[in-house]
């Protein structure tokens, strides 16, 4: 899908496969990171992987809803996250019985991808969307959504237990805050940038602009899970990679805007 402006360009496929290695390779990072040092705070790194999911859940739901289904944007964004609860209690759960724990990631990816695409083909052949896309574009969502829910759970229970994770995580209530914090992480971006002059760069910035919020937010669970310095850690990291990102999205917002204008105090409340 070729830009009108310029900024960076990358191919779907090649992406598909940084959010794969990205978040795969982190989680597992995080986890040795934390069973070498005794502690759990380098479970941040978990919340740091799951960006990587991001960004390519986000250019999967750009592509899809680019066809036209923009109100379809925050339903499609909800159902990855969505399949991804599914594939991670799944994974987690059978690897667990099998005695090994440590595959439930590997488990829980296979399982949601092949859940994706057939959800894809239902949508396509049955539902009769008829998205050139959509197979694949569900495809990537469901194993994006997966991975942002490893990563951000492993943030909050320091551990790749499935009964870790369902005490730290479920019965806390917690899953509800990375269900809508990951779920807007994923498609709001698109949301936010919609119009004939939507990008690729600004939409995915956008994307981990709004991940860094939603690592805050685990962040905050991890005070009450982890203790106060795997908590303080996550949400200092969380506030930073926001910052960040912010400053460049509003950089490429000016870039792209046909004027910048001030608009002056805003109008009072209608009554």
């Amino acid at each position: 899908m070729a830009e009108t402006v310029k900024g960076f360009k990358i191919d779907p496929k090649k992406l598909r496969i940084y959010g794969l290695v990205g978040s795969v390779v982190g989680i597992y990072l995080a986890y040795i990171l934390n069973s070498v040092t005794g502690t759990n705070i380098f479970s941040f790194v978990g919340a740091l992987a799951a960006l990587f999911s991001v960004v390519w859940g986000a250019n999967a739901v750009r592509r899809v809803c680019a066809y036209g289904i923009g109100t379809g944007v925050p339903s499609i964004g909800m159902l990855s996250l969505g399949m991804g609860v599914v594939a991670v209690l799944f994974g987690l759960s059978i690897a667990e019985q099998m005695g090994i724990g440590l595959l439930g990631v590997i488990i829980a990816l296979v399982y949601s991808l092949i859940f994706g695409y057939v959800v894809g083909l239902i949508a396509n052949r049955v539902m009769g969307f008829n998205i050139p896309v959509m197979e694949e574009g569900l495809t990537d969502l469901s194993g994006a959504g997966t991975l942002a829910i490893l990563g951000w759970s492993f943030a909050i229970s320091g551990s790749l237990g499935y009964a870790d994770i369902v005490h730290s995580v479920i019965n806390t209530g917690f899953l509800a805050i990375i269900f809508i914090c990951g779920g807007l992480a994923i498609l709001h971006p698109f949301n936010a940038n919609l119009g004939p002059d939507e990008t690729q760069d600004r939409t995915l910035i956008n994307g981990v602009m709004v991940g860094g919020l939603s690592t805050v937010a685990t962040g905050v669970c991890a005070l009450m899970t982890l203790g106060l310095a795997a908590g303080m850690v996550q949400i200092v990291v969380g506030f930073a990679v926001w910052y960040y990102f912010f400053v460049w999205f509003f950089r490429l917002a000016k870039r792209d805007a046909s004027a910048v204008v001030g608009t002056g105090l805003l109008p009072p409340t209608v009554q």
